[in-house]
């Protein structure tokens, strides 16, 4: 994972946002109750769980299929990728269909991110006022797209209790932006299941207190050995009826890949 923002208004535009090519690349399996992990009550309890969620989607690398789905006040669109990573520093993914926008791309490589325009053939690096923009007219952002934010580097969190999700229990996280990070958010709160500490949601504050959007977990299946959850549907509280959803149709972990993959050359040519 880390573990997938949206602008969720305009003033939030020009800022980072909390990870989403985390939710899109990248996978590794969440604790299970295996020995040695801790429980609630241990010190090391809520960072364990940050960290599950920050690399949810984590390997050594990955290749995958995926769809997105886009549904605003005025129209809806459906985006199918194909997506590659590598560690935490490099990943690919571009558009597959629709036609009209095939072959469009955004690449990481390190601390540069870059968006090929398939119909104008032009290579775009984006600069750090653009990272808030949204993607492809989804609700997240290009800085969710790089993974820039990290629950367990960048928040103090606390565990607050446990509350009924569906038919089943969740530890209740509450996480306040640290001193100097460059955070939207005055504060979230993480729902993980009882057991699994599989992420069951994210609900995002902005600065006066007011909730702004949610990131909903469903679809639980193990794939390779590993569960985790296959899609994730992220909701601005702000306007009704508005989601983009992410679901996984295939995905591949620790293929072969090399550093070299990840370069301009290959952004344009794929």
């Amino acid at each position: 994972m880390t573990i997938l923002n949206h602008v969720c208004a305009k003033r939030f535009s020009k800022l980072a946002g909390i990870s989403l090519l985390a939710s899109i690349l990248l996978f590794v399996t969440l604790a299970s109750g295996d020995d040695g992990v801790p429980v609630p009550g241990d010190t090391g309890f809520v960072r364990h769980v940050l960290l599950q969620i920050d690399d949810q989607h984590r390997g050594n690398s990955s290749h995958g299929i995926l769809e997105m789905q886009i549904k605003t006040t005025h129209w809806t669109r459906t985006l199918e990728m194909e997506s590659w990573s590598l560690g935490k520093e490099h990943s690919l993914v571009k558009i597959i269909k629709p036609l009209k926008e095939k072959g469009t791309a955004t690449l990481k490589a390190e601390n540069t991110l870059y968006t090929y325009l398939n119909k104008t053939g032009r290579t775009i690096r984006i600069n750090a006022s653009m990272m808030g923009s949204a993607w492809m007219g989804s609700h997240f952002t290009n800085d969710d797209l790089v993974t820039e934010t990290r629950l367990s580097d960048d928040f103090d969190a606390t565990l607050i209790g446990d509350k009924p999700w569906g038919k089943k229990q969740v530890h209740v996280l509450e996480l306040i932006p640290k001193e100097g990070r460059a955070i939207v958010y005055g504060k979230i709160q993480v729902g993980v299941f009882h057991g699994s500490l599989q992420p069951a949601w994210q609900l995002f504050f902005d600065e006066d207190g007011k909730k702004v959007r949610k990131m909903v977990y469903s679809d639980f299946r193990y794939s390779h050995g590993r569960l985790f959850p296959h899609r994730m549907k992220m909701t601005p509280l702000d306007k009704s009826g508005e989601y983009t959803s992410l679901q996984w149709k295939q995905i591949q972990f620790d293929v072969p890949l090399k550093k070299a993959f990840f370069s301009v050359h290959r952004l344009k040519s794929l």
